[in-house]
């Protein structure tokens, strides 16, 4: 039954669209009226044929998305007011298994149907759009591998979980919001301490870094930035895809250092140290940790609202479900969540771009500016990212500064001009 709830939600639900498709074809056109032309700081280094590629593959992914967004908003609405989950649930209670059963059945069948849904999207992104690219090294049973494995672990980890959380849910009374909310948190720790000695490792193959020199540089780095992990490791990123990158993974005593090695193969040493420089920023400033406590804050206030939203029968109601209980109310949640909450994305976008130019900082101060400069421009043309980008569809959806401005602001911390920096 439609009520005041359902309105709010499809209102929403439109308001969200709109302006993503807006904001979507904002960026085509901008990306698209200076395909050909490449910026004045870039020309030395980014070739006519490099930035129009950049600008098609950008389009390419931004017309994709645009299908994605459609195809999810309406795979969003079968699963609530068009009954999806309704029907779902009736086929559980059916089978008269005990409520905790019944609430994970849900839940984990839910999940796993929504996964099967967006394999298309999945299969087309990597064998279509990343393959006319250039950039897809996926077979296709490496990719039909990835989703056992990925589905194994989400049996093994996901079905308990789901079971302790509608435990808690039905034994601890008014605050379990709280309780459930400690859970996730402390999974989730548990899961960044083990993601890279457990897990990653079952999907791809992490050896030490066998480059003498290089590993000296980076030890020599380490030590001056008073950073200490268990290892620096070469990840065959190059057997899934042409894109290069490199991260920091774990937390506490399991720290590692993981370079793709399709990074290692297109940056120099000195390179490579400014762009490691610039990860060790992130620790060194307490970015990562800065992130965690806004994340652990933000679900808190997330379950808090679930906490009360689960004893509303018009919560349900107005998202297509008739009978509330335990499980409905963290699958509503959920789902919906994402549609209320796009609006504060450039937020959270601004916050992680103040990171990114305080972490470009450090770098500049105890590695290379010019260094960093060089293996930024090098990364953008590897991985096709473009120069261009609309600021107001970048403002919602980059994370990082979009290139121009980035290099702007590490040219004038080293006192150059951007052109001087990259030439």
């Amino acid at each position: 039954m439609l009520n005041m709830f359902s309105a709010l939600f499809l209102a929403a639900l439109v308001a969200s669209t709109i302006t993503r498709i807006w904001l979507a074809n904002r960026q085509l056109r901008h990306v698209g009226i200076r395909r050909d032309v490449v910026p004045a700081a870039f020309r030395d280094q980014i070739t006519p044929e490099d930035h129009r590629k950049a600008a098609d593959y950008t389009i390419a992914k931004t017309r994709l998305g645009i299908l994605d967004l459609l195809y999810g908003g309406l795979l969003l609405l079968g699963w609530t007011l068009g009954g999806g989950l309704e029907f779902l649930d009736s086929v559980w209670t059916a089978a008269n298994h005990t409520s905790l059963i019944t609430g994970a059945g849900v839940m984990v069948s839910a999940m796993l149907i929504m996964s099967l849904l967006d394999l298309p999207f999945g299969i087309y992104h990597t064998f279509v759009l990343e393959e006319r690219f250039g950039f897809n090294r996926t077979t296709i049973a490496v990719f039909i591998g990835d989703l056992i494995k990925q589905a194994i672990l989400f049996l093994v980890l996901g079905v308990p979980l789901a079971l302790l959380a509608l435990w808690i849910m039905q034994t601890s009374g008014d605050l379990w919001w709280f309780y459930v909310w400690a859970v996730w948190m402390g999974f989730s720790l548990i899961m960044m301490w083990a993601y890279p000695a457990f897990i990653a490792p079952l999907f791809n193959r992490f050896t030490p870094l066998d480059d003498q020199q290089l590993r000296e540089r980076i030890q020599t780095l380490l030590n001056k930035c008073g950073f200490r992990s268990q290892g620096i490791f070469v990840m065959d990123g190059s057997r899934r895809s042409g894109h290069g990158n490199a991260y920091f993974t774990g937390f506490g005593n399991n720290k590692r250092i993981v370079f793709f090695d399709t990074l290692l193969n297109s940056l120099e040493g000195a390179e490579i140290e400014a762009v490691l420089a610039h990860e060790l920023g992130h620790f060194k400033l307490k970015h990562v940790q800065k992130r965690m406590l806004t994340l652990f804050l933000m679900r808190l206030a997330g379950f808090a609202l679930l906490g009360w939203l689960a004893g509303q029968s018009w919560f349900y109601t107005g998202l297509g479900v008739s009978r509330p209980s335990d499980y409905m109310a963290l699958l509503l949640f959920m789902l919906t969540v994402p549609v209320f909450t796009f609006f504060l994305q450039p937020v959270l976008a601004h916050l992680s771009r103040k990171h990114e130019f305080e972490a470009d900082d450090y770098a500049v101060a105890n590695a290379s500016g010019e260094d960093l400069v060089h293996a930024l421009v090098k990364m953008y043309r590897e991985n096709a990212s473009t120069l261009t980008p609309d600021p107001l569809y970048s403002a919602f959806h980059d994370s990082h500064p979009p290139a121009p401005v980035r290099v702007a602001h590490i040219s004038a911390n080293i006192n150059q001009s951007p052109l001087e920096a990259i030439t």
